[in-house]
């Protein structure tokens, strides 16, 4: 190794040093910042010629590697908008374009228009459940669209379904054909009878009268009537209906419904959507009648009072009425290897090929993690490492300098004894 080589080595080596400080920098300057992860610096050597027993040396090069799959510390807050990730994953975000990302920095907040966007104005995507449960393409971050929980927006769902449960005793009268709910005649009587309250399409809210009769032991029929097209005494006949009648069959060795029987009842409402009633849970036994559940999905015409948001990335909005509707699912995305995203402004990151495809999937599920709401992320820089680090890498870099004044004061020497 020449002079040359020496000189050549230390300039390579403060170069490298001046990169581990540059990244020693950024990580304190985002020792608060949100989901940040550490960049690491590693040091690899450099030849420029190779040979058995004399080598010609090159120096050092660095390449910059963050560690994204470290899981940051997460910490408490009051807003439950704020959303943390326990374990692996990354939320979607896009931003202004619809340029989707991915990202751990979970510190979303509402803006004028009710959207969720984070301190770097990405904006929080996930699935809409104004249809049902979404469909999530494993391969594709598309079909999502921006979180919204706009409070001023009054919201109303119709009723699509719902669940009722009781027991129907086995001792009740057998009711005659004739005089059975479905007749709908001022002679119809019933065994049993509860109401329900359904939404329609507008979120207006219609009370439908459920009669259970027993047709001949272990046969029931149930029928279904708008209440509002009841007679003035309040009952039969009623100006219309009825809205659904169906018949249930229990086995007599254990009060469950038979495999044959039916188990839903399908329910036209008023203006509003064809609703199926599950009667799956139905039993007939020798006890009193008794509702165990009697539940619906939908609501009435109410404002958002607030905002929650399940582990599962289930956000659902608390109305002013009291009710709760399930608005969106927030997926988390995964890729192969986290650690070789590209990392953006705005504490995002874009897969690429060496980072392999993003994959979206439910949230708990497989190797995803969990959705922590009113918890964000810390960073995971340690300031004490770092501060150490810069000493060392400050002391190196003066190493360097030193040798490469030492190769040069040497240089000068040999000049200077040619000129002698």
């Amino acid at each position: 190794m020449g002079l040359y080589d020496a000189m050549n080595a230390s300039v390579t080596g403060m170069s490298a040093q001046s990169n581990y400080l540059s990244n020693i920098g950024q990580n304190i300057s985002n020792a608060s910042t949100t989901g940040y992860k550490q960049a690491d610096t590693e040091f690899s050597t450099m030849v420029d010629q190779a040979g058995v027993g004399q080598t010609t040396a090159g120096g050092a090069i660095t390449t910059t590697r963050l560690d994204i799959a470290k899981q940051g510390t997460l910490t408490g807050t009051t807003s439950s908008t704020d959303l943390a990730i326990s374990g692996n994953g990354f939320f979607v975000v896009s931003d202004a374009s619809g340029q989707q990302y991915l990202t751990r920095a979970g510190s979303f907040v509402a803006d004028k228009n009710g959207n969720l966007v984070n301190a770097a104005g990405y904006y929080l995507n996930g699935y809409s459940l104004a249809n049902g449960a979404p469909t999530m393409a494993s391969n594709s971050l598309s079909g999502m669209q921006i979180v919204n929980v706009n409070s001023a927006t009054l919201s109303a769902s119709p009723t699509t379904s719902g669940t009722l449960t009781a027991n129907l005793p086995s001792t009740d009268a057998i009711i005659a054909a004739a005089n059975l709910p479905s007749a709908n005649s001022a002679s119809s009587t019933y065994d049993e009878k509860t109401s329900m309250v359904m939404y329609d399409n507008l979120g207006a809210s219609h009370t439908i009268d459920l009669y259970f009769a027993q047709t001949s032991s272990g046969n029931w029929e149930a029928t279904a009537f708008d209440h509002s097209a009841a007679s003035s005494t309040g009952g039969f006949p009623y100006s219309s209906g009825p809205l659904a009648t169906t018949t249930l069959n229990f086995s007599a060795s254990n009060g469950y419904l038979s495999s044959t029987s039916a188990n839903s009842l399908a329910i036209p409402l008023p203006g509003g959507a064809t609703m199926n009633l599950s009667l799956s849970g139905m039993t007939q036994l020798a006890g009193s009648f008794a509702v165990s559940t009697a539940q619906v999905n939908g609501n009435a015409a109410a404002s958002i009072s607030s905002v929650t948001i399940a582990s599962d990335g289930t956000l659902s909005y608390q109305l002013t009425n009291g009710s709760t509707v399930s608005a969106y699912k927030i997926p988390l995305a995964s890729v192969p290897s986290p650690d070789n995203l590209e990392a953006l402004s705005g504490n995002v990151f874009s897969p690429n090929i060496l980072s392999g495809q993003a994959s979206v999937g439910t949230a708990g599920s497989g190797q995803l993690g969990t959705i922590q709401s009113s918890e964000l992320e810390e960073s995971t820089v340690d300031i004490a490492t770092e501060l150490t680090n810069m000493i060392v890498a400050q002391r190196d870099y003066q190493a360097n300098s030193q040798m490469f004044k030492a190769g040069a004061d040497l240089m000068n020497t040999l000049v200077n004894l040619n000129l002698a």
